[in-house]
């Protein structure tokens, strides 16, 4: 993401008296991410969360994915968390408080077609989360991952790009609305069944109550 694109959100930030700042840092480049955490400790002595949401897509299936996309999608997707998430967890330990944020994906859980580079290190991310939540819970540690679907970002435009593919096709494949509409009728079956209608173990019992008292 550029500066210019970052702009408008540190402006927001002001406009509601809070305090921003924007760098533009190569999250792939260890000795630049380190000198950024470096000056944010410097001039704010703390870091209290961190949101792992850097991520790149490089699409393709397995035979033709190159080495470079596959080692920059990992670099960018799973190894600036890690190397994120170990410079500023002790710091968070020193004080028993911190939230850590990690960005994985559905398709780190459920990979869509040609996208095993992505599909792999969002996985990794799920994982990676795992560990670090049962690790350093007893250290007041919060560490969760979002998992969103399609996210209309420039990265997906970007892939869009490559598979011909809009925005507007996606929508067709599910509306919101639909989906929330589905998730009430399934709440609302769920808590009406078992009211209006006795499960089958009930009605068994029910019958060898009254075979028993006939």
């Amino acid at each position: 993401m550029s500066a210019p694109n970052l702009q408008p959100v540190v402006t927001d930030i002001t406009a509601c008296s809070g305090a921003g700042e924007a760098a533009v840092v190569d999250l792939s480049d260890t000795s630049t991410s380190r000198v950024m955490i470096d000056g944010i400790l410097s001039r704010h002595r703390r870091i209290d969360v961190l949101v792992n949401n850097a991520g790149i897509f490089r699409g393709g299936d397995l035979p033709s994915l190159s080495d470079d996309d596959w080692r920059l999608s990992f670099a960018v997707n799973l190894d600036a968390l890690f190397h994120l998430c170990r410079v500023i967890l002790p710091r968070m330990i020193e004080r028993c408080s911190g939230a850590i944020v990690n960005i994985s994906s559905q398709w780190g859980l459920s990979p869509a077609p040609s996208s095993i580079a992505y599909s792999v290190t969002k996985a990794a991310v799920a994982s990676f989360t795992q560990n670090l939540a049962r690790d350093y819970a007893p250290h007041g540690m919060r560490v969760n991952a979002v998992c969103p679907c399609e996210t209309h970002t420039p990265m997906m435009d970007e892939g869009l790009k490559r598979s011909d593919r809009t925005v507007e096709d996606l929508n067709k494949l599910s509306h919101l609305e639909a989906l929330v509409l589905r998730r009430k009728w399934r709440l609302l079956w769920r808590f009406w069944l078992p009211m209006k209608r006795p499960s089958f173990a009930a009605l068994w019992s029910r019958l060898l109550v009254r075979g028993r008292c006939a």
